[in-house]
């Protein structure tokens, strides 16, 4: 047998995390003794454990404590990293360290070194006394990567203060019964406290956006300043644009609620025009399109990223039909992110939440509380979400963070 001394700190017991740690250990097909264990005796206690992993296999070890590790489960005697050469472009050696998205050190020519860009599912490539990151699609012939888990801490996110009793802002997974007006003051306020340190506010948004009538308070949130970043699909921005050129959202009138005449056709003129016009800012400087959430991120230059699918029409010009590029784009749109927030859209919700860092506050806003469980399930730790009317709930973070919104002005409206 190959044993491996570990250690981890934390709310072990009450949040779970000792459980899944002893779970995954047998799941791998390994054993385990615990050596030492102390409890916490208040809340604000952290627990601690020292076990002894084990498995009949070396290089099934490494994995496993790999996978401990994204529980926060490091070893006592981490080592030095060990690092091998990449032989083919876009593969990385058998052994390679698969990432988690928690912040995560490793040790080189005996000191500790941040890797930059923390990412779930990716290699950790080492420059220089630089490491990061990399997809496996990026990875280069003659790349140093670390491989093995040798030299390779990880931290854990800090634990949530249990010491109130009172209400929790979002600390279960998927809040259905809380106070959503609350819920809604709280995270305008989170995001005011983002802006104000000089970071950005990420948005990942669905079509449902247009289609619930949303529109107009997601312009008063861009107009506003809290929308720097946008991550969606060809739907959003397409039905966002034929709202604005023919008042209607697959079809069905924004205003009336009901379809019109010929409306299932106004999908694929808008993006025709759009196409003809060469791309979403160009119409906006023609003068072709003058309203709606892509008119605003282009005259306010905030940045937006749009990736496609094979299921998508068109599509329109600045689509990323090429998803690995799209990923690429997304990545370089991370920069100075300090929060968050993903409305009505689970694939990428899923996408964006494996691309980013686990220290990133993460909001996730669905009628259907699937959406939040499967971006936990696949690691997004920090995914707090909140299950209600997409439409609502714009409505009401624009009344907390938009004057003009507030005080009766609806930017958009004339769609």
């Amino acid at each position: 047998m190959h044993s491996e001394t570990v250690e981890v700190r934390g709310h072990l017991i009450d949040s779970g995390v000792l459980s899944r740690v002893l779970n995954d250990i047998l799941e791998y097909g390994g054993d385990y003794s615990i050596d030492r264990f102390e409890v916490g005796r208040s809340p604000l206690d952290e627990s601690y454990a020292h076990l002894t992993v084990k498995s009949v296999n070396e290089d099934e070890l490494a994995r496993l404590v790999m996978r401990l590790q994204t529980h926060g489960v490091n070893p006592t005697d981490p080592g030095e990293a060990f690092l091998r050469e990449v032989d083919t472009e876009g593969v990385f050696p058998d052994d390679f360290y698969s990432t988690t998205n928690l912040e995560t050190v490793v040790r080189l020519d005996g000191h500790w070194v941040p890797v930059e860009n923390p990412e779930m599912d990716c290699g950790i490539v080492v420059t220089g006394d630089r490491a990061r990151t990399i997809a496996v699609s990026d990875v280069q012939a003659g790349d140093r990567v670390i491989c093995g888990a040798g030299g390779v801490k990880v931290v854990p996110l800090p634990a949530i203060d249990r010491s109130t009793g009172g209400f929790e802002f979002m600390n279960s997974e998927v809040s259905s019964e809380k106070p959503q007006a609350l819920l809604v003051r709280q995270i305008a306020q989170q995001m005011r406290e983002v802006k104000a340190e000089g970071k950005k506010v990420l948005w990942v948004g669905g079509p449902a956006v247009v289609h619930t009538g949303a529109a107009p308070a997601m312009v008063a949130l861009v107009e506003a300043g809290y929308v720097d970043v946008l991550f969606a699909g060809n739907a959003l921005a397409t039905h966002d644009i034929e709202a604005s050129l023919f008042g209607t959202s697959l079809g069905v009138d924004l205003k009336q609620g009901r379809g019109v005449e010929h409306g299932h056709e106004h999908h694929i003129r808008a993006i025709n025009q759009i196409r003809k016009a060469g791309s979403i800012a160009a119409a906006v400087e023609s003068g072709l399109l003058t309203s709606g959430i892509m008119h605003s991120l282009v005259r306010h230059g905030k940045d937006f990223v749009l990736v496609g699918s094979v299921r998508d029409d068109g599509p329109l010009p600045d689509v990323y039909t090429d998803v690995i590029e799209g990923q690429r784009a997304m990545r370089a749109g991370l920069t100075d992110v300090g929060f968050a927030i993903m409305v009505a859209t689970m694939l990428h919700s899923v996408a964006t939440g494996n691309i980013l860092p686990a220290s990133i506050p993460l909001v996730c806003v669905d009628i259907n509380p699937a959406t939040v469980t499967k971006l936990a399930d696949r690691g997004s730790a920090q995914a707090r979400g909140i299950v209600t009317d997409i439409g609502l709930f714009l409505e009401q973070l624009a009344l907390e963070l938009a004057p003009a919104y507030r005080e009766g002005s609806r930017p958009g409206e004339d769609t």
